[in-house]
């Protein structure tokens, strides 16, 4: 059958809380029997944006992540709420129950997300439930969804087989997969949170002038073997996105049939680098 996935673009997010203030709006001082007690008005939010910066200079980076119920289908908070206080819908959407869960503190340590927060005055553990009241009266998507002006966050409803073959399709993941969880929140452009870059501006003198290099050929290379490449912008600029952390040794070759050629070596640890300008020789 049909079940209901979050698709949320990294790229789209511009960090506008819209989503945020549309959930704590929609849950704060409002009870909805059989879904949720009213959600505490301070304290940490079941949806919040985390923000991630890479690189430096002009060729900085910063993205934003929205982080909230992975919906998980073998989530450890379904074990440990197995007595009813915490359930899977058969549309995969996990409720945590207003009344079973009552005094479960557990239950927040149970998420490896971090997704469940615990209400002092309830003295219950909530989560962001997708909205389950109003797609339940006919909503099209939660209202975190309708609420994002980017269309960062997209609700898709689909069987299983259909979103494996989507995320295949265009590249989406879920965080930490090897978990094992079986997450229900899906990721495009995840690379901006967790991968690194090499980046840098290309040069050459020209008549005397130190000008941008447009249209340059940059490959790059490890252990003697072409990783990537790419050309330079309209600001001889260039960026190798998606390199694992830690990855070692390489070397930025870059050419040009009029302005020379340069090589430059480069080790990754554990954050994006922006190369000293690139002078073609």
């Amino acid at each position: 059958m049909d079940k209901w996935n979050l698709i949320i673009d990294v790229a789209e997010c511009h960090n506008c809380h819209n989503c945020v203030l549309s959930a704590k709006d929609e849950f704060v001082g409002n009870d909805f029997p059989g879904y949720s007690a009213p959600h505490a008005a301070h304290g940490p939010a079941v949806i919040r944006i985390e923000r991630r910066v890479r690189g430096s200079g002009h060729l900085s980076d910063a993205a934003y992540l929205p982080r909230l119920c992975n919906h998980c289908d073998d989530g450890p908070c379904l074990k440990a709420g197995a007595d009813g206080s915490v359930r899977k819908r058969h549309d995969g959407i996990v409720i945590f129950d207003p009344v079973k869960a009552k005094g479960r503190r557990d239950l927040v340590d149970a998420c490896p997300y971090g997704a469940v927060v615990w209400n002092e005055e309830q003295q219950l553990p909530q989560t962001w439930f997708f909205d389950a009241h109003l797609l339940d009266q006919g909503w099209a998507a939660p209202r975190a969804a309708t609420a994002c002006p980017t269309r960062a966050l997209q609700a898709v409803r689909a069987t299983d087989a259909a979103m494996a073959e989507r995320s295949q399709r265009e590249g989406l993941r879920v965080l930490q997969p090897e978990l094992g969880t079986r997450p229900r929140v899906h990721y495009r452009n995840l690379h901006r949170i967790d991968c690194l870059f090499i980046g840098g501006s290309v040069v050459a003198t020209v008549d005397g002038r130190v000008e941008c290099v447009e249209d340059a050929e940059v490959s790059l290379a490890q252990g003697g073997r072409a990783v990537a490449t790419t050309r330079t912008d309209a600001f001889g600029d260039f960026r190798f996105d998606g390199l694992a952390t830690g990855s070692g040794a390489f070397t930025v070759d870059v050419h040009h049939a009029q302005r020379g050629q340069a090589q430059v070596a480069v080790v990754l640890s554990d954050h994006s680098i922006t190369l000293p300008t690139v002078r073609l020789n």
